[in-house]
């Protein structure tokens, strides 16, 4: 008996406890059990309290079950509904698909060869299209493109046949731009100046390759349908030829059209000019050209004394007066200075005359002689330099995109071009000017040769004499 009650306790216990979840505001506002009669009670109270619940929510369903019932009937019955509808739906596409293939069959026997031809309509119309937006032609007669673009888009997404006016136009924009090919006119229009302003000029068009106006070369824009100027204009003899163009009453002349509609001109125009390749050379060009441009001075310098040394040298050869206004005059002088010298004194002395007058004739040669040797190696700085930035932009950007090189590797070459571009001329320079000045040195050392020997003939005469 004892093991049951202890037994029946440790039920009561677990009962207790699932209680208390399933209740638990109830179980938190009531006292601790201190006995078992007190928690047998609380027990009954539970049930009790469950009871009720459950038969308040039964009653609740029922009530309801009336309504459930009803909407589940109304959901059916609007399935139903739906289902035949879609049967009947189904039934009519597939009635409309056998009429649709029976009508476009009959559409393809009456069309027979027309069929045929309304595609090639609208390939032309297509191809043509495209033509006339990029034709400068267009620029005088706007609007052809927009029509065929119109026609080609209906006849592709739907089944409507070209009207024979359509069919017409069609023949006659094509003849047109034939025939506007051949003709070289004039009419006037808005067009955008390079500084971003719209006037209305009169424009020149030739054939379909060029449009001009005020001696400059023009360009069509077929997106937006403007005429605007070249903001780059290709090279002076292109523009001399639109001034003939332009005032030339029908007459033959000379002009300069792309024939691949602006293909070639864009490109042309594209090309720097001698100033950007100049800034293109960097710091290193333009050192490059300062030391090229002291150079050339120094060798025209040079070459005009030189010059007019060399005529003096020669008027004092047919002169017997010696004058000092040239290196022969003030040599020959020295002789006059020292008449009673022997001759090995008169020797040291024109060789002393002679020496003082090479620098004067050799001022400068150095100089371009230098510049001749060190122009070529700036140029190879500047090679270097250019290098070292193409693989710099090559290492942050990668090789995707060849212009990011195109810098570095313009300053290379171009840097190597003006290093020999002031080397070239500073070197033939040089080698001229230094024959015309040893020239000049062959004359004096030739004369003073003369002269010692003179002057040992006579010292002879005089020994013989006595």
């Amino acid at each position: 008996m004892k093991h049951l009650f202890q037994s029946w306790v440790s039920k009561a216990a677990v009962v207790t406890i699932i209680g208390a979840f399933a209740f638990a505001g109830q179980a938190q506002q009531n006292e601790r059990a201190l006995d078992l009669d007190a928690l047998l009670k609380q027990l009954e109270e539970g049930k009790f309290s469950q009871s009720q619940q459950n038969q308040a929510r039964e009653q609740d369903f029922i009530s309801q079950r009336s309504e459930q019932d009803r909407i589940l009937r109304e959901t059916i019955a609007r399935r139903d509904a739906l289902l035949r509808t879609s049967e009947q739906l189904e039934t009519n596409f597939e009635e409309n698909e056998f009429k649709l293939a029976d009508l476009n069959g009959a559409l393809d026997n009456r069309l027979g060869s027309l069929k045929e031809l309304f595609g090639v309509l609208q390939q032309v119309a297509g191809d043509t299209k495209n033509k006339f937006y990029n034709s400068v032609i267009s620029a005088q007669i706007p609007d052809r493109a927009t029509f065929l673009d119109k026609m080609a888009q209906s006849m592709g997404s739907s089944s409507k046949l070209a009207s024979i006016e359509e069919i017409e136009r069609v023949w006659f924009e094509v003849q047109r731009e034939m025939t506007e090919s051949g003709k070289v006119t004039k009419f006037n229009t808005q067009v955008v100046e390079a500084g971003g302003q719209k006037v209305t000029k009169e424009v020149t068009r030739v054939g379909p390759f060029a449009l001009v106006a005020d001696g400059k070369y023009l360009e069509f824009n077929g997106v937006t349908g403007t005429v605007s100027e070249l903001v780059r204009q290709p090279a002076d003899r292109f523009l001399n030829s639109i001034s003939a163009l332009e005032a030339s009453n029908g007459d033959l002349v000379r002009f300069g059209l792309d024939p691949t509609g602006g293909s070639i001109l864009g490109l042309l125009v594209q090309a720097p000019s001698l100033q950007e390749r100049v800034e293109q050379g960097g710091l290193v060009g333009y050192i490059i050209l300062v030391v090229g441009a002291i150079g050339l001075l120094l060798a025209i310098e040079r070459l005009i004394s030189l010059s007019i040394i060399r005529a003096k040298v020669n008027s004092q050869l047919k002169n017997p007066s010696f004058k000092n206004n040239n290196p022969l005059g003030r040599i020959m002088l020295v002789r006059d200075k020292y008449p009673h010298a022997d001759t090995e004194s008169l020797e040291l002395h024109l060789t002393e005359a002679i020496l003082g007058e090479v620098p004067k004739l050799s001022r400068f040669l150095t100089i371009i002689k230098i510049i001749s040797v060190v122009a070529p190696l700036m140029g190879l700085l500047g090679t270097v330099t250019g290098m070292i930035n193409t693989f710099q932009a090559i290492t942050l950007f990668g090789t995707g995109d060849p212009k990011l090189m195109a810098g570095g590797i313009s300053q290379a070459l171009v840097t190597t071009v003006l290093g020999l571009v002031v080397a070239i001329p500073m070197t033939l320079l040089y080698a001229v000017l230094n024959t015309r000045s040893k020239n000049i040195v062959y004359i004096l050392q030739e004369q003073a040769s003369g002269v010692i020997a003179e002057r040992a003939e006579l010292q002879t005469q005089a020994s013989n004499a006595k």
